[in-house]
């Protein structure tokens, strides 16, 4: 696939651009697994894609979704005096002979008879995050290489992959993007260089051959430093707004918040007010309405409005204009998300809710870019968004705003993951990791933070798993749980208000720790644990703080039951729990974590049952 030799009129990479570079030829020398390269907004993903044609012996066809990476791609590549061809209907081209061929996926779909001839060894994909892959038995991962979609509808992107596959079934496949996750799935490869897992097993995309954190961007002077300022004095509340299921919100419901919303003026005069000092500022506005409505509040004469219905013609008008700096307020409608590279951009000012941490990440990254006397950009978010601007590696959004990334070390392969959680100082006293995410031997390591145990076999899954990964077994649903539990004459239902825990004796006079579960109704289920021997301590942490604690796998073991009252700060109580009556006593049968089942109350599961 490589042509090491040396060519006098090459642009000069960056040191991180040729590790990237360096990284890709590497993996593909000893593998055809599909690979990915994450490069923030602003780094020359460009080039990189411009090297690596330069040096593949065989054919190579870059790929992007829109015709201005597509001719900005081309663009750099021609920088090394070569030629290459442009297959886009966009553009007005369809050429497929040279060696490297930089196309639209849309046009290239619709022409696929002209790439089927077994020549091409590379496939670069541009913005691989919006490659989706559909689902049908196995992975997508074999469905895709096999060519064989069935009865399914298959993706633009993966029919382009299933045909050169058919013509060269070792074709190398490399994606690059700034965000290499997908909402509601999560990372879109499954290994990182170094050394940990991101996704999951079936995931097209195996490994993360180089990334180049933003934060490192930032401070190596290639990128601008975000200053993110949310809202305070005014701002839009979007918080009982419910996505759709494609993760975006409706545009009535987006609509319904901020049409005529009294804190519409005082946004725009707080923007403007911002920027004052400022050379170009860039506006995300909910809706079109919503847009004109901002449009209509900004200095006239400086302002300009660009959406998704905005003619071809007219749109790069607008824009031109507003590259040459003789606009300074640009407002968009989804549409200047990719793509789009003005680097005077010194304020973004972020007036609608996303569910998409990627999306959050691309709209930050338009005003990341170097200018002459820039120093720095104002993120003004105003509509409440959680994502952390440095913590691209975290696919969740934060579950409150006191949540940071945090390290937890694994207890079994001592692998430094990252999640969210909390601090007490130095001590993480929570996170909401769930599976370590560390590498042992190529493989995942197999230790669980928070788990669902399998009754049939003992093993532990995800909690969110419906089926037994060691057994195959079907997993007992907590709904259905609580609604067997509540049929039985001898079983008690307690959906949890509180955990007490209290260092006693038991009617014997020998020291315990008594747990006490209650509900809202002033039912109690009560626990005894001894703590005075090694071996009760060992039998305490097996069955209660592997559930319980806040931060599991911090290694916290208690020596008395005293000092496990001290710190009851550290545990978490169950949200139902299920007890049987052994005799004249009631025992804790089963505690249930987690819960996201229909019932949001023991009551209602009684009544369903």
């Amino acid at each position: 696939m490589v042509n090491d030799a040396p060519f006098s009129h090459a642009p000069q990479l960056r040191p991180y651009q040729t590790q990237a570079v360096d990284n890709v030829i590497a993996h593909f020398r000893g593998s055809d697994d599909p690979a990915v390269v994450v490069l923030p907004t602003g780094s020359g993903k460009s080039l990189v894609i411009a090297e690596l044609a330069r040096r593949a012996r065989g054919r190579v066809l870059v790929l992007a979704h829109v015709r201005e990476l597509v001719e900005q791609n081309h663009a750099k590549y021609l920088a090394y005096g070569l030629e290459a061809d442009i297959f886009s209907a966009g553009l007005g081209r369809k050429e497929s002979g040279r060696q490297v061929v930089f196309g639209s996926v849309q046009s290239v779909v619709n022409g696929l008879d002209d790439f089927a001839t077994g020549e091409f060894t590379l496939l670069v994909i541009d913005e691989c995050h919006r490659v989706t892959f559909t689902r049908e038995g196995g992975s997508e991962r074999h469905a895709a290489a096999s060519g064989k979609a069935g009865q399914r509808t298959v993706s633009t992107y993966e029919k382009v992959i299933a045909r050169l596959r058919q013509a060269r079934p070792n074709l190398k496949v490399l994606g690059l993007t700034a965000t290499p996750y997908r909402l509601g799935e999560g990372f879109l490869y499954h290994r990182h260089y170094h050394g940990m897992v991101k996704g999951p097993e079936a995931a097209f995309f195996r490994d993360c051959v180089f990334e180049q954190p933003l934060r490192v961007m930032v401070r190596q002077g290639y990128l601008a430093e975000p200053r993110r300022i949310d809202g305070a004095m005014a701002f839009y509340d979007f918080s009982r707004l419910t996505p759709q299921r494609n993760g975006q919100f409706a545009e009535r419901d987006l609509d319904g918040v901020v049409r005529g919303n009294r804190a519409t003026p005082q946004i725009i005069h707080d923007v403007i007010e911002r920027a004052r000092d400022r050379e170009g500022v860039m506006i995300f506005a909910a809706t079109v309405a919503h847009a004109e409505e901002v449009l209509g509040l900004l200095p006239s004469g400086e302002s300009a409005l660009v959406t998704g219905a905005t003619p071809g013609p007219e749109r790069e008008r607008l824009i031109t204009t507003f590259k040459a700096r003789e606009l300074k307020y640009l407002v968009n409608v989804a549409v200047l998300t990719t793509g789009f590279d003005a680097p005077h951009v010194d304020v973004i000012a972020i007036l609608r809710p996303t569910e998409s941490v990627g999306l959050y990440q691309q709209i930050v990254g338009r005003g990341l870019r170097l200018s002459p006397g820039k120093r720095d950009c104002l993120i003004l978010d105003y509509a409440g968004n959680p994502w952390e601007l440095y913590a691209p590696e975290i696919a969740q959004a934060r579950p409150d705003g006191e949540s940071e990334p945090v390290q937890v070390e694994c207890p079994e392969c001592g692998f430094a993951n990252i999640f969210w959680g909390k601090r007490d100082g130095d001590f993480v006293i929570e996170h909401h990791g769930r599976r370590c995410q560390g590498l042992e031997g190529g493989s995942q390591c197999t230790f669980r933070f928070r788990f669902k145990v399998c009754e049939q076999c003992g093993g532990e899954n995800d909690i969110a798993a419906r089926a037994c990964g060691h057994c195959g077994e079907r997993l007992v649903d907590p709904d259905d749980k609580l609604r067997d539990a509540l049929k039985l004459r001898h079983a008690k239902v307690l959906r949890v208000s509180g955990m007490q825990l209290e260092a006693t004796t038991n009617g014997r006079g020998v020291p315990r720790l008594k747990v006490t579960y209650h509900d809202e109704d002033g039912e109690t289920l009560d626990e005894w644990f001894g703590l005075d021997t090694p071996a009760q301590q060992h039998v305490f942490a097996r069955v209660f703080l592997r559930q319980h604690l806040r931060a599991p796998g911090s290694g916290w073991r208690p020596g008395s039951a005293e000092e496990a009252a001290a710190e009851a700060a550290r545990l978490r109580a169950p949200d139902f729990v299920i007890g049987r009556k052994t005799g004249r006593h009631w025992r804790v049968d089963e505690k249930l974590f987690d819960y996201v089942g229909r019932y949001r109350t023991a009551d209602t599961a009684g009544a369903e049952g």
